[in-house]
């Protein structure tokens, strides 16, 4: 029995291939806010997981009265913070938090999604004039 290869075959995305992204000067400026870059690995996310969504759904958050909020009553999120989409089935559940473990100061449901990964972390880091979404292996 010969299995046919399909487009949606060779598009899947692994965390292995993510691990492969180390680093990067190169940065990609989010088109809707300014205030936001991303590396390559995000791009590859993006691309390869069909999921420009997700950094949109990131971006939107900075700026907005809710990341305000989460910034007066916890510094470190002014510097720094992890974003984490995980995925059940057809639904995800995106978040952030200052910390690993910590309740989360932004949790959005995802009525669906076709994300071809269980989980996904992008981290957020602040250099005093933009933020940078990369991959953890990026650090």
């Amino acid at each position: 029995m010969s299995h046919a290869t399909t487009q949606h075959d060779t598009d899947t995305l692994t965390h292995a291939e993510l691990a492969q992204f180390t680093g990067d000067l190169q940065r990609f400026r989010h088109p809707l806010n300014p205030k936001v870059i991303y590396s390559p690995g995000v791009r590859y996310v993006a691309e390869k997981g069909h999921a420009y969504w997700l950094i949109d759904a990131i971006a939107s958050y900075f700026g907005s009265p809710v990341m305000m909020a989460a910034m007066q009553q916890d510094h470190r999120i002014q510097s720094m913070h992890f974003w984490r989409l995980e995925v059940t089935g057809s639904k995800a559940v995106l978040f952030a938090e200052a910390d690993a473990g910590e309740l989360p100061f932004v949790r959005q449901d995802i009525l669906f999604t076709d994300f071809p990964l269980d989980r996904i972390d992008v981290w957020a880091g602040y250099d005093g004039d933009v933020w940078t979404l990369y991959l953890p292996s990026e650090h």
